[in-house]
């Protein structure tokens, strides 16, 4: 005989949410805060929260404080080993050594003796706070109990049959939905070979007539340029000609009257002439121009000898005149 209390609350009434009212707590007096043990206040370490999923499975009471205790002792030996961790400076280099430097904003005087102050403080007495009462819940409602015969509620042998049904229909389908999918997929890479045989014929055949215009392009771009080459050409030569015999035509007036005109102005002579009247009659000058410059200056000498003479000869003859003159006397 198998028991189940059942409560049977009021179908009718509202769900309302309500607690037993309970004093403010004020200043603990145990030895336990937020900042003192990691535990306290969290919801982590609460006996009536299940951890991990709890969707589909059932975890008794008694499994899941052991699953927190267990956690609670991994993340407490994590804390001690983290503590215990010390970075080591790197080694000096060779020539070198370590010096303790001040790295604050604002420097200050290091000095070995230490300020000491002698000071007193009264507490109050800290308990040992008890340990958390497991949660009960209140009981609400009336224990019922009633009588369940054996196969009353389950029958495998007739409850698994649909199930089995359904299992195997399901598993069947699947099976022809996978061989049908793989017939499809084989129908399409056969169509898709096709495809890409039939694209590279025809990509192939594009590229041959994308050559062939090519090179007809090209021959008639080039039959184009030697028809204006040759075009050009001719005109030049049409050009040439007629300047040709334009000039030809003016330069027959021009020649006569300006070989004239440049013999009269002197740029056509004779070689003979012309060396006659710039060589020969320079040089001819410069002599003449030396003997009448030597003659000037002979008869320019002769004169002062006469003159000198003269001078000398009427001193004389004053001279002889004065003795004359006093010898008759």
């Amino acid at each position: 005989m198998a028991s189940v209390s059942q409560r049977q609350p009021d179908k009718n009434a509202t769900y309302v949410f309500s607690s037993r009212p309970r004093p403010v707590e004020g200043r603990s007096k145990f030895n336990g805060s937020p900042t003192e043990n990691p535990q306290y206040g969290n919801i982590m370490y609460d006996r009536r929260v299940i951890r991990g999923n709890v969707h589909g499975q059932h975890v008794s009471p008694a499994k899941s404080i052991q699953q927190q205790h267990g956690f609670r002792r991994r993340s407490v030996d994590f804390v001690r080993s983290r503590d215990h961790v010390r970075f080591k400076t790197h080694d000096n280099l060779p020539g070198r050594k370590h010096v303790d430097v001040q790295t604050e904003s604002f420097l200050e005087e290091l000095s070995n003796i230490l300020v000491t102050k002698d000071i007193d403080s009264q507490t109050d007495r800290f308990l040992d706070r008890p340990a958390t009462p497991l949660f009960i819940p209140a009981k609400s409602g009336e224990d019922v109990a009633t009588q369940i015969e054996e196969g009353e509620l389950f029958d495998f042998d007739r409850e698994v049959q649909p199930v089995l049904e359904v299992l195997v229909g399901k598993t069947i389908e699947q099976s022809l939905l996978e061989v049908m999918e793989e017939e499809e997929l084989a129908r399409l890479r056969a169509q898709q070979r096709a495809f890409e045989q039939l694209r590279n014929a025809e990509l192939a055949e594009v590229q041959r007539l994308q050559e062939q215009e090519r090179r007809r392009n090209e021959e008639k771009e080039c039959r184009i340029a030697q028809q204006r080459e040759a075009v050009r050409k001719e005109k030049e030569t049409a050009e040439m000609i007629a300047a040709q015999a334009c000039a030809q035509q003016f330069l027959s007036k021009l020649f006569p009257a300006v070989f004239s005109s440049l013999r009269r102005h002197g740029y056509f002579y004779d070689p003979v002439e012309r060396d006659i009247e710039i060589n020969f009659f320079q040089w001819l000058m410069a002599e003449v121009s030396n003997t009448l410059e030597k003659r000037n200056s002979a008869r320019l000498l002769l004169d002062a000898i006469i003159h000198d003479i003269a001078l000398e000869r009427r001193d004389f003859f004053k001279d002889l005149e004065s003795q004359l003159l006093k010898s008759d006397k």
